[in-house]
């Protein structure tokens, strides 16, 4: 399949309800917030969630969640190297042979780009080695400040026995959600970086496809069900490589309400899709 030809800049409007959209370790898992006090979700959180999607969907991916192994792989390195194995000595021997397999291989490191970086070992082949991905997505934020609300929990059975039979004290914990928000996130696809992963068109519609249904499959204690949704995607075409704008530009004429509304104010030769979830 012929690698992407035109230059994609996108937006992805949610909104959060009653959940932790990306909990913050040094901050007490408590959700992510800037210095203004906007709602943040970063952009490795965002790649993951991405790649389960597309994993779900049957896509190969390299940097797969536990819960989510597929090959039974217990790392990376040992990932990596049962993919080297199916090379032969003389493909292996060469960068660009060992980077253009695995783009063809791994739909997430064809699409984000992957550092393969691990030591010589008993069961790992030295190996250093950079892809840059034409996808690339920015943190998103929210339109307001969010008020978070914190709540104490505890346990009501005895997580371990003790010597007079007795239940033991009620542990307490806290558990952290943003009351409600509207968050945005912008993204960009580049054919430069497309051409030397091999990233195509159909490969550009499915990253569509699994935004406008980020959060199918991803609820959890933090994101219960249904609060986390997908308000819309608008997605935007250039009709060359490079682009008619800068992606800052079309960004920025993708204005978002503080209710999640949106308003294009289009530029001339670009065309734009708004899909709803």
């Amino acid at each position: 399949m012929a690698t992407l030809q035109n230059k994609i800049d996108f937006a992805l409007i949610f909104t959060v309800k009653n959940a932790n959209p990306n909990g913050d370790p040094l901050g007490g898992n408590r959700p992510r917030t800037t210095s203004d006090g906007l709602g943040e979700v970063s952009d490795v959180c965002l790649k993951r969630k991405i790649r389960n999607r597309l994993q779900e969907l049957g896509s190969d991916i390299f940097v797969q969640m536990d819960e989510n192994n597929r090959d039974g792989k217990k790392s990376l390195s040992e990932r990596f190297n049962d993919f080297l194995s199916t090379l032969s000595k003389d493909e292996q021997k060469v960068k660009d042979t060992v980077a253009a397999k695995a783009c063809e291989k791994w739909m997430d490191v064809r699409s984000f780009g992957q550092v393969f970086a691990f030591k010589k070992g008993s069961t790992t082949a030295e190996v250093s080695m950079g892809i840059r991905g034409p996808v690339t997505i920015q943190s998103a934020f929210s339109k307001e400040p969010i008020v978070i609300e914190s709540i104490q929990i505890t346990k009501s059975v005895n997580g371990d026995p003790t010597s007079d039979g007795k239940k033991s004290s009620d542990t307490m914990g806290m558990k952290h959600r943003v009351s409600k928000a509207v968050y945005v996130t912008y993204g960009s696809i580049s054919p430069q970086l497309a051409e030397k992963t091999g990233f195509s068109d159909g490969d550009a519609d499915a990253i569509k496809n699994v935004l406008v249904s980020l959060f199918e499959g991803d609820e959890s204690s933090a994101r219960p069900s249904g609060s986390m949704q997908v308000l819309n995607v608008v997605w935007v075409a250039h009709n060359s490589k490079s682009g008619q704008y800068s992606s800052a530009k079309v960004h920025n004429s993708i204005n978002v309400g503080e209710d999640g509304s949106v308003t294009i104010e289009e530029l001339d030769g670009l065309s734009y899709e708004v899909l709803e979830s």
